[in-house]
């Protein structure tokens, strides 16, 4: 096997988030993303290491039993947002159930305990289709000096751009904004903002929208390069037209946010509102959260209720079985403050903790306008704050980024002796690596189960209850 050669085999399993196994005829296993167990797929070698591959996919041979006939979505395969178009919604969960049970048996056999015995299955996102609350669109072309494309990233892409005004994951009037800005800035022929030369004028286009209450945030994300134009002239013209179109939902406010960083992220060097406020609230079983542009919330708020619901029924019964009247919960990494205040009514005192100060303002702010006074939030990084709470914990709630927990901040959390800890993860991997070290410490999972928060994607939510061993 040699880089740069092109190989065709048989995907023989799907490891998390999706890594295709793939089989040659040679016998060779290689890793190919983007693809689905059964699929006969051609693919050009990218990477040797240690007698493993790893390849590029090229084309799909022959169709996988368990796809459907047509994706989904017309966007799937060039845009680099969704997995799964090609798969019913069944055969997702069961695809993403399978690679849980690879992942996490052997860790709890380890252990002593059975997958089986503690796994409680995969809760299905309410909404399938148009769940998301939240949507980053980049402006770009899809080819080199080609038409101005407002949408995603195609797959495998860092420059170039696919329109997706047909994209199946939000609803019609993120539709309806993204053809209408698009048209707009293509018609006054205004410059995107070239990552290379670092050049132009458009970034981002970022709208969200409340599912309850159907308000809706638009911000425009550009340079502060305006050369060539009348910006304010161009940002009214924006506005006007953004208003004109007809929505299902409600406009709360139009901004516009100036970024001269040179990072390809959405970032506020300041905000200016073009027309109503810079925030809404959404609601989540019966509580209200004030959202921003660039607030962290949950981007599936009918599948967060879903997960929040399991969160607070696995906790709420650790408390209720303890019978412990007035218990202190640590809800580390606590971002808004979202589960702090979902498990404040089966608590005494919840102490959230959370490295982005803006998060904890917003998490303070919502705890005042949903009436909570047991909820206190801190700034700063859990290692170094876990030192300073004179409180001691009788449960802990883990919900951390990606990566997992910091080793030292696991140590310290350990170090607390609770009987009861509730991780919630967004990253199987990193969870099952964090389980070796709880497990190796005295705790053992007690229940488990997942919320499909991410239809057509590659992620999946994982809930785990554990207990500390007698």
């Amino acid at each position: 096997m040699k880089k740069g050669e092109i190989l065709e085999g048989i995907v023989e399993r799907v490891a998390f988030p999706n890594k295709g196994i793939v089989r040659t005829s040679e016998g060779k296993e290689v890793i190919v993303k983007n693809t689905v167990p059964g699929q006969t797929v051609s693919f050009s070698v990218s990477k040797i290491r240690k007698g493993k591959g790893e390849g590029r996919l090229l084309e799909v041979v022959k169709k996988a039993p368990i796809e459907l006939d047509s994706p989904a979505c017309i966007h799937f395969g060039i845009c680099g947002g969704c997995t799964y178009q090609n798969l019913s919604c069944e055969e997702q969960i069961a695809l993403k159930e399978k690679q849980v049970r690879e992942l996490f048996m052997p860790v709890l056999a380890s252990a002593g305990k059975e997958f089986d015995a503690l796994f409680e299955g995969v809760k299905h996102s309410p909404a399938v289709y148009g769940y998301r609350n939240k949507m980053e669109f980049s402006f770009g072309d899809s080819c080199k000096d080609g038409p101005l494309a407002l949408g995603m990233h195609k797959r495998g892409s860092f420059y170039d751009i696919v329109n997706v005004e047909h994209c199946r994951i939000v609803d019609e009037d993120y539709r309806r904004i993204l053809v209408c800005v698009r048209g707009l800035f293509a018609k006054e022929q205004i410059p995107f903002y070239h990552k290379m030369r670092h050049e132009g004028y458009l970034r981002h286009l970022l709208v969200r929208k409340a599912v309850k209450t159907g308000d809706i945030l638009i911000d425009l994300v550009t340079t502060t390069q305006t050369d060539g134009f009348d910006e304010a002239a161009l940002l009214e013209q924006m506005k006007e037209e953004i208003l004109k179109l007809p929505f299902d939902g409600h406009i709360a406010g139009i901004l516009h946010t100036r970024n001269d960083s040179v990072a390809d992220v959405v970032k506020n060097d300041g905000t200016e509102i073009l027309a109503g406020a810079d925030y809404f609230y959404e609601e989540l079983l019966g509580l209200k959260f004030k959202i921003t542009p660039f607030s962290f919330f949950q981007t599936n708020s009918l599948g967060a209720e879903v997960l929040y619901e399991t969160a607070r029924k696995f906790i709420g019964d650790a408390v209720t079985q303890s019978k412990e009247a007035g218990s202190t919960v640590f809800d580390l990494y606590s971002g808004t403050g979202t589960i702090a205040q979902m498990l404040s009514p089966a608590a005494g005192q919840v102490i959230g903790v959370e490295i982005i100060e803006e998060a904890v303002e917003a998490a303070k702010e919502n705890a005042k306008l949903n009436g909570l006074s047991n909820c206190d939030f801190i700034a700063g990084d859990v290692l170094k704050v876990l030192d300073t709470i004179k409180e001691k914990p009788d449960f802990i709630v883990l919900d951390p980024p990606r990566d997992g927990i910091h080793p030292k901040a696991l140590e310290k959390i350990i170090r607390y002796g609770v009987e009861k800890m509730l991780y919630i993860s967004c990253k199987p991997t990193s969870l099952a690596r964090d389980l070796e070290v709880l497990q190796a410490r005295g705790y053992e999972v007690v229940r488990m189960c997942c919320v499909d928060m991410f239809p057509f994607t590659a992620n999946i939510e994982t809930v785990c209850l554990l207990s500390r061993k007698p």
